[in-house]
């Protein structure tokens, strides 16, 4: 025996026929689920009408969690992770690329300020190129006047990053 699958529109038209009262508690059950459900319904309701200082609580978060960074190699490459699944629940929350844009500009300053530069470990190191160039690509697909915008941080990145990193060769990243 199996279940249906429905698509997102019989939800969506499903939904419509549902009083108000009704869609509130199929959002409550929705949200008694899974954690998840519950921040991005907690998101939607308290925090989508000001992404600015949503973005501004999500850098001090991971600031925070950069501060409180382990030494040893293999740790901190699982802690950056960490840092990495809680930047991109939020990004996909807020469903904007200019988001996700910031906050893994960001993530890239923590990086390069936090991080060990000496190590020889590679995951760690690879962590940071696949973030750089996830921004890369992403700054490629956004219209050239939000692409201006975000250059500058981003070339700012890859000359801080060739500074004070020995293995990270900026040429390898120019837009």
């Amino acid at each position: 025996m199996s279940t249906a699958t429905y698509g997102l529109q019989d939800i969506k038209k499903e939904l419509q026929h549902l009083s108000g009262l009704q869609v509130a508690e199929l959002c409550l059950r929705l949200a008694r689920h899974k954690k998840e459900n519950k921040e991005l319904l907690a998101y939607l309701l308290f925090e989508a009408d000001n992404d600015t200082a949503f973005i501004e609580k999500v850098k001090a978060e991971a600031g925070f969690m950069f501060s409180q960074l382990p030494v040893r190699s293999y740790e901190a490459a699982k802690y950056l992770r960490k840092i990495l699944r809680l930047i991109s629940k939020y990004t996909k929350f807020m469903s904007s690329k200019e988001a996700e844009i910031d906050l893994l500009l960001n993530f890239c300053t923590n990086y390069i300020q936090y991080a060990d530069r000496r190590t020889a470990y590679k995951p760690l190191r690879l962590i940071l190129v696949r973030q750089v160039e996830k921004i890369r690509t992403a700054i490629g697909k956004l219209h050239e006047d939000l692409q201006y915008d975000f250059i500058n941080d981003y070339n700012t990145v890859l000359d801080d990053a060739e500074k004070k990193l020995s293995w990270f060769n900026k040429s390898n990243y120019l837009l």
